[in-house]
Order: C-alpha cells, then structure tokens, then sequence
C-alpha cells in the first residue's frame, strides 16, 4: 500500500502543477498521495482552494486517492492552532505542521503547539522529538514522520526512537519537491533500516498507521 502524505508542488516550492504530481505518484504506483504545500496565513486560502479543486478533478478521473491538504511552515507556534482549525474549515482534509528540523531555523516551541493541537493529523521531520512531545503526541492522535528528505532525514534515528517508546504512531513520507523524490519499495526499506525499523515495525507503519490516517481523511472527503 504505497502512501505518501506530504508532497510540495509549484504552489509553493516544488517542481510540478499539483495535477502532474498526482499523476506521476498515480503511474508510479501509489494508492494515495497527499498534496501539501507551505502555506501561512496569508496564502491558506488560495492554496487550499486550488489544490481541492486538482484533487477532485484527480480522483474523478485516476484510481489515486488524491488529498487535499497544506503544511503549515515557519509559523508562530502560538498561531498554529488557530491556522489548522482555518484549514480545516477551508477544506484541507490534513494539516502538516513543518517540524523543528535540525536544517531549519523552526521556531522552538512548534513542536509541543503541534502535538497539542487537535486539527494537526502529522507533525513533519520533527528533528529532536522529547519525550513530552513524542507522549502528546500519542494521546492526541498526531503521527509524527520518519521522511526519506534529504536533510531532514538525519534525525529520523532519534525521532523513531522517541516515538516507539511512547507508542505514537509513526508514518514514512516522502515530502516530495520533485517527481525523483517520490517514493518506491526500494527507498522506504532503505530507509526504515537507517532509523532502526525492523519487518514488524515497518509493516505497522506502512499498513495499520497509514490504514488509520486514511480512514480520517476519507471521512472528510465525503
């Protein structure tokens, strides 16, 4: 069940229309692809709006369970929680909060207000996930990413680590910028091992994590 649930298009800094890149992932195989670009505040609502209508028209037409959904980046930890209800209410079935990647300057305190939020479905590359946050986390239904992306990926030892020890439920994404980044079997093995995934804990992530997040969304999209 190849899913992926946080993907960047040239609505914010990737490199195909939202609609390429549904295709792309839909000929490489893949059941479901979330489209979520950077947004905040003051481009929430174009945004959204663009990427519902390329989601529809995708999923009208393709077999992909096209997702219509916006990452929240660099933001006020104290706005977060208002910015993801605004989504919510705008039409993005998921809300990505930009974690607080050791290759980024994110505000510290992003992290906790995400966790804490409960209109945020996925906390990002997190970079150094504390116990605190990785224990919220999970009682508040946020998944928190392991990602293949270059850069941010080089926490996903501590992140996955943090997470197993708190039973908060952990997702692989690609956070593609380009049609290369898009995931295959070959790169989630690769890098499920590198942050310390056996077998077991790897099909967890890949089918009952990604079962329960796609039951949420499919819900908002009736």
């Amino acid at each position: 069940m190849l899913c992926d649930f946080h993907t960047h298009t040239l609505l914010s800094d990737g490199n195909l229309t939202p609609l390429e890149l549904i295709r792309r992932a839909s000929v490489a195989g893949y059941r479901a692809v979330a489209i979520t670009d950077h947004v905040g505040s003051g481009s929430l609502a174009r945004v959204v709006q663009e990427t519902r209508q390329d989601c529809a028209l995708a999923r009208a037409h393709w077999d992909i369970l096209a997702i219509p959904g916006v990452e929240l980046t660099h933001m006020p930890p104290s706005t977060l929680a208002e910015t993801a209800r605004k989504a919510k209410e705008l039409g993005a079935s998921l809300v990505v909060v930009h974690g607080e990647t050791p290759v980024e300057p994110v505000i510290r305190g992003t992290n906790l207000a995400a966790v804490q939020c409960p209109f945020v479905d996925i906390l990002a590359h997190p970079g150094r996930l504390t116990a605190e946050e990785a224990t919220l986390a999970s009682q508040n239904g946020v998944f928190i990413e392991i990602t293949t992306r270059r850069g941010h990926c080089l926490s996903n030892i501590d992140v996955a680590s943090a997470a197993k020890q708190s039973d908060a439920r952990v997702l692989l994404n690609s956070d593609a910028h380009s049609p290369d980044d898009l995931l295959s079997p070959e790169l989630i093995a690769s890098t499920a091992r590198a942050a310390g995934f056996d077998n077991s804990l790897l099909n967890h992530v890949l089918e009952t994590n990604t079962s329960l997040l796609l039951e949420r969304i499919q819900s908002s999209l009736r």
